[in-house]
């Protein structure tokens, strides 16, 4: 079986989460197999490689456990993007539209530092919203964005064509 069969064999669909209508795709039990992760930090890292990063970024909260492993398999420091008002220092904030509502999200200013290659890894590419907020981000922190990498994309809702303003490799293991 390969990696994308794998996945969607792992990852559980729960209906109506956050709210009705929406289904939810709990990667909890991915966690649950070291195997199954470590294939998967294995493609991220022979993917990313050639990029030449030099941070890699994670989106909250879904996309930290992941992109943190991938940053240290790559022995590369680790950056959290995460929603309005849980880090503690300044920041640079972008609001943006989910697929069921809006948000914001920050960067602790000087996470990244002007000039740095910079990945960004998050669990699900959906509409792009989330992704587009924080590449938004790596740009006000005076990044450069090279790449985006995501566990699981709905092509349904065309998210990677809402990405391709950036001109970056876009990085999924499985299309659901």
């Amino acid at each position: 079986m390969n990696l994308q069969e794998e996945i969607k064999k792992t990852v559980i669909d729960v209906p109506d989460f956050p709210k009705p209508g929406i289904i939810f795709k709990d990667i909890t039990p991915i966690f649950a197999n070291p195997e199954l992760s470590k294939a998967l930090i294995e493609h991220a890292v022979s993917l990313i490689k050639p990029l030449e990063v030099d941070v890699i970024v994670g989106l909250e909260s879904r996309g930290f456990p992941l992109g943190f492993a991938i940053a240290l398999a790559m022995n590369k420091p680790f950056v959290l993007i995460r929603k309005r008002g849980k880090l503690p220092r300044p920041t640079h904030q972008v609001s943006y539209d989910l697929e069921y509502g809006s948000a914001a999200m920050e960067i602790q200013i000087g996470d990244i530092k002007p000039g740095q290659r910079v990945y960004i890894h998050d669990d699900l590419l959906a509409t792009g919203g989330t992704a587009n907020a924080a590449a938004q981000l790596i740009q006000l922190s005076g990044g450069t964005l090279v790449g985006m990498g995501f566990l699981m994309e709905l092509a349904t809702l065309n998210g990677r064509e809402n990405l391709t303003l950036y001109q970056v490799p876009l990085h999924t293991f499985a299309q659901l």
